[in-house]
């Protein structure tokens, strides 16, 4: 510099100066193969929750449509049977299912979901309905409500 520095004012001081080298840009792509480990379990895990869930919502779809149904007929005894029966045969293999009625069938459902409803409540239309006029009762789309969606698929100790 064969320039007086002194002699410069702020500005000029400023125009000498060389701007600071920035350093190379980041790379997004993992430097170790441990994060590439990573994101490889990270997507499969993934893809299993994704395939589970999917496999869940197919199996439980006779559940949405039982509940749906359910919700249109109200209290109609004749229709919730048959609505139970064919939820029934959906959730259970068809020989343990097909040949149940009256007394065994209201025990199937109570032991099936864990309740007393059918043989000691408003349930027990559920048996008759098929066969016999019955008027509507009051508390019976409740329970099937309740068994479609708590009755166990693989419970101990059924037929």
């Amino acid at each position: 510099m064969s320039q007086d520095l002194s002699q410069l004012n702020l500005v000029e001081l400023l125009d000498l100066l060389e701007p600071i080298p920035e350093p190379a840009p980041i790379s997004l792509w993992p430097e170790t193969a441990g994060w590439i480990w990573v994101g490889i379990v990270l997507l499969a895990s993934g893809a299993w929750c994704v395939r589970r869930w999917h496999l869940h919502r197919y199996a439980n779809a006779y559940r949405r449509a039982a509940l749906r149904e359910i919700a249109i007929v109200g209290n109609e005894p004749v229709a919730l049977a048959d609505i139970l029966r064919r939820a029934a045969l959906a959730a259970y293999p068809r020989a343990e299912v097909a040949g149940l009625h009256a007394e065994k069938w209201l025990a199937f459902l109570d032991k099936s979901y864990g309740g007393t409803g059918f043989r000691e409540g408003p349930g027990r239309v559920i048996a008759i309905a098929p066969y016999r006029p019955v008027d509507e009762t009051p508390g019976i789309a409740l329970l099937a409500t309740e068994w479609v969606r708590r009755h166990c698929q693989n419970p101990v100790g059924l037929p």
